[in-house]
């Protein structure tokens, strides 16, 4: 009867332990998930200000574009965008400067708790996440996607691991 109580004591403690693990959000990570299913594509560890990039070539300019977020609690701020060349969807009365290379960068106001993109297959949409590089067009087979920052519990970040 002792052993028994001692295990189920044993067996409470460690659900305790798991439930408090689980609902103690110590982190936050970048997540990219289908924007129709739900379905999480990519989750990358973000810190505050760990810059997240959208990298991808014009459709018509066929020129680089890079819009650039700084992680902000849980949102993204857009910290600047550089373009090579005006062309539709880019702002062309923008207050922008001229980098040594000749592209025109600026820093526009916005701040989202969750963009939606459309990565392309000749866009070829990038995705930067500190020092990481991940193809979005690969991940999401070319399908809309949404990107969020979310908070993850101490029990998530260890399951990433067994992953």
């Amino acid at each position: 009867m002792r052993a028994a109580v001692r295990v189920l004591a044993v067996v409470l403690l460690c659900a305790l332990a798991v439930g408090g693990a689980a609902a103690v959000p110590v982190d936050r990570a970048l997540v990219v998930s289908d924007a129709e299913t739900g379905e999480r594509l990519l989750v990358v560890p973000v810190e505050e200000n760990t810059t997240v990039a959208l990298e991808y070539t014009h459709s018509v300019e066929k020129t680089r574009v890079l819009d650039a977020y700084a992680v902000r609690g849980d949102r993204l701020v857009m910290t600047r965008m550089d373009f090579q060349s005006y062309g539709w969807g880019l702002p062309a009365d923008a207050n922008v400067t001229v980098t040594d290379g000749g592209d025109f960068t600026f820093d526009p106001a916005g701040s989202y708790r969750e963009l939606y993109v459309n990565p392309g297959r000749v866009a070829g949409h990038e995705l930067h996440v500190g020092n990481g590089t991940y193809d979005l067009v690969g991940r999401s087979d070319a399908r809309p996607v949404r990107l969020s920052v979310d908070r993850r519990s101490a029990l998530d970040i260890a399951l990433s691991f067994l992953s």
